[in-house]
């Protein structure tokens, strides 16, 4: 048994009570015993997707004790595990393909005396919260591990829980996560693999079918993606010195609708018109908006306007031409890029938003996942272009999570209060931002990464706070 004590005020007390291995309920036949790792992942970030759930023990129909809880997350993962057979694998030493050999998932159980809403209330960088994680496998923590996937079960003083799921990037994005999360809750609550809602979830390995064989490892002079420097999807900024903070920052819904209004009218006044029943979305104005105030606050401390450049990713699966299912596991994801080389392309929500809208637009129909390949390769060769002025300090990444099914995941004791995406500000140092529904559903959770003298100028903005949920 081993304990970890940690200040929030007061002496708190975290104990690991159990740490088992959890391995598929049936196991991996030999034919897909290799997963090789596609082209797409093999470009993609070797950090682990960090997600906590949190749920409160206020639901009196849900009546299971601490002990049936665990056991029936253990159980309903083993029965998941089946299906996707890859993550109960290990990664190969040059992390080129997963060895399917059915090794299985760290599964690990904790308590601690302290009440569920103050883990939920800290900001998702807090370090604190890699006490919830198993191993503390959280974003660029542990990196090393051959795991593909760890979970740990948090039991709190207040008789609430939270599930901390570390998912490895390297074999999956975030709808993989959400796919994942949705068939192991169906199951947990449904009780059978054969449940009608079960199937209407099974996964989808693209790779699997595509590469029966190992990858070769790579010779010791190579410079392919496993063994070139880890600069994940978009290109880490060189910012060991600077101080970088995160907040969250809450939407709602009849905001962001004023905010979609606003930014019509701006579109049409400023001529700058999109194709005809083509309309901004509200994860797109919310992005320009927070692009927008971020960029200003920059030029506000220091002084001068300097280029800006937006990295927006996104889920390509529904934009091929013969779609892909939501429920393919990988890394289908492709970001653009909205350069801001002159300091009106900023000062308009506008501007921005039919930039990004036009450049999604570009994107659609693609025809195979090699030409998603091409492009992700051809706007990475132009982010590591030393010509582009202010790279390093003034680029923006921006991820959504929103429309995955995060605050639906009932296991059996209702749905999550509470949903953390735990990244931290460490490593890697880069502005951005991460977009989640709230857990309600009834608006948009931003978690802000900036540099500390930014973030105090971004949070102040009127314009922004207008928008905002203000606590």
């Amino acid at each position: 048994m081993l304990t970890n004590f940690f200040r929030f005020g007061r002496r708190q007390l975290h104990t690991i009570i159990s740490r088992e291995i959890i391995k598929p309920s049936s196991p991996t036949p030999p034919h897909p015993r290799v997963y090789n790792l596609s082209e797409l992942d093999l470009l993609n970030t070797k950090a682990y997707m960090p997600l906590i759930l949190f749920y409160p023990n206020a639901n009196h129909n849900h009546s299971l004790s601490d002990d049936e809880k665990g056991k029936l997350l253990k159980k309903s993962l083993s029965q998941s595990l089946t299906r996707y057979y890859p993550f109960a694998g290990k990664f190969s030493t040059n992390r080129t393909y997963i060895d399917c050999n059915d090794n299985g998932v760290v599964f690990v159980e904790a308590t601690n005396d302290n009440q569920l809403d103050t883990f939920q209330r800290m900001s998702a960088h807090d370090d604190t919260l890699d006490q919830l994680f198993a191993d503390g496998v959280r974003w660029y923590n542990n990196i090393s591990s051959t795991n593909v996937l760890a979970i740990q079960l948090n039991h709190f003083s207040c008789g609430g829980v939270a599930v901390a799921i570390s998912l490895s990037h390297l074999i999956a994005d975030g709808s993989s996560l959400g796919s994942f999360l949705s068939y192991w809750a169906c199951i947990a609550l449904h009780g059978s693999t054969n449940h009608k809602h079960v199937l209407e979830l099974e996964p989808y390995f693209i790779n699997s079918v595509q590469s029966p064989e190992p990858a070769p490892a790579p010779a010791p002079d190579s410079t392919t993606a496993s063994s070139a420097p880890d600069r994940g999807t978009c290109p880490i900024s060189d910012n060991n010195k600077t101080n970088f903070v995160g907040k969250k920052f809450v939407f709602p819904n009849s905001k962001l609708s004023d905010l979609k209004n606003q930014v019509a009218v701006e579109v049409a006044t400023n001529g700058s018109a999109l194709p005809k029943n083509v309309y901004p979305t509200r994860i797109e104005v919310l992005t320009s908006l927070i692009y927008k105030t971020a960029t200003a606050a920059a030029t506000k401390r220091t002084g001068c306007f300097k280029p800006y450049y937006l990295l927006f990713m996104f889920n390509m699966r529904d934009k091929f031409v013969k779609k892909l299912p939501q429920t393919t596991i990988g890394n289908f994801v492709l970001f653009v890029m909205i350069p801001s080389i002159h300091r009106s392309e900023t000062a308009s929500l506008a501007t921005i938003v039919t930039q990004l809208k036009k450049e999604k637009l570009q994107v659609e129909g693609i025809e195979n996942v090699q030409q998603v390949v091409e492009n992700v390769k051809s706007l990475r060769a132009k982010l590591e272009n030393p010509d582009l002025e202010n790279f390093a300090k003034g680029s923006y990444w921006c991820s959504s999570f929103c429309g995955f099914p995060f605050n639906k995941l009932d296991f059996g004791w209702g749905k999550p209060m509470g949903i953390t995406l735990a990244l931290n500000t460490k490593n890697p140092k880069k502005n951005g931002f991460v977009l989640m529904d709230t857990p309600f559903g009834d608006g948009i959770e931003a978690f802000v990464t900036l540099e500390k003298e930014c973030m105090d100028i971004f949070e102040n903005d009127k314009e922004l706070l207008s928008f905002c949920q203000i606590n």
